[in-house]
């Protein structure tokens, strides 16, 4: 059975239209694979960072922090995922909310699989050689912006134009999400150091 799943997740590749229709209507789609993908990507990149070719790789591996690169990964694909939902909640789209999980999980397939293969090419090429390194990581990038694409599209049932537009506008919120999000720990830290402050003083009067 899991191993159907998989097969079927290399289906979406290939075939996104009909795909990501068969997710939404008839149930083909797994939240645990599609966070099992997002599990693979994280290791993948980890692996990428540490272990790249010198010829692309001009991190340090001796500061990477592989916890650290859970930021990059997992925080993104939740904020989107919250964002996307609660915008379309807003917009009329019908996609729920482990459908959009399931989507965006399965779109990042193309760059899982392409960091893996990256970071063997990596050390096998030469500088002049580094081009096809570099159009390898941007196809898979695309590959998995028009998966998203197709698949925002299809679970909510939108248009193309409402499609991008809804798209640019869950970055935003993404955006506006992270700012509130670093106030509030902002404003936190604040009050606490205020509370710190008061205590002390308090101490020392006693």
């Amino acid at each position: 059975m899991y191993l159907e799943q998989i097969r079927y997740s290399f289906y979406v590749l290939l075939h996104p239209f009909d795909g990501f229709w068969d997710i939404k209507y008839d149930n083909k789609g797994k939240v645990r694979l599609a966070l099992a993908i997002l599990v693979l990507l994280t290791v993948s990149t980890i692996l990428q960072r540490q272990w790249s070719g010198f010829v692309v790789n001009f991190n340090n591996p001796s500061e990477l922090n592989s916890v650290n690169e859970l930021k990059y990964i997992v925080l993104p694909f939740l904020l989107w995922c919250v964002s996307n939902w609660s915008l379309t909640t807003l917009m009329d789209g019908e996609g729920k909310f482990r459908e959009i999980v399931m989507v965006t999980g399965y779109a990042l397939l193309p760059l899982a699989m392409t960091h893996f293969l990256s970071t063997i090419l990596s050390n096998l090429i030469t500088l002049q050689e580094a081009a096809f390194y570099y159009f390898l990581e941007s196809f898979a990038f695309f590959w998995f912006v028009w998966l998203l694409f197709i698949g925002t599209m299809t679970v909510h049932q939108y248009t193309v134009l409402k499609t991008i537009v809804t798209m640019a506008l869950t970055l935003l919120v993404m955006g506006i999400i992270m700012f509130l999000g670093l106030l509030f720990f902002s404003l936190i830290q604040q009050v606490l150091g205020f509370v710190l402050t008061v205590y002390n003083e308090l101490s020392l009067r006693m």
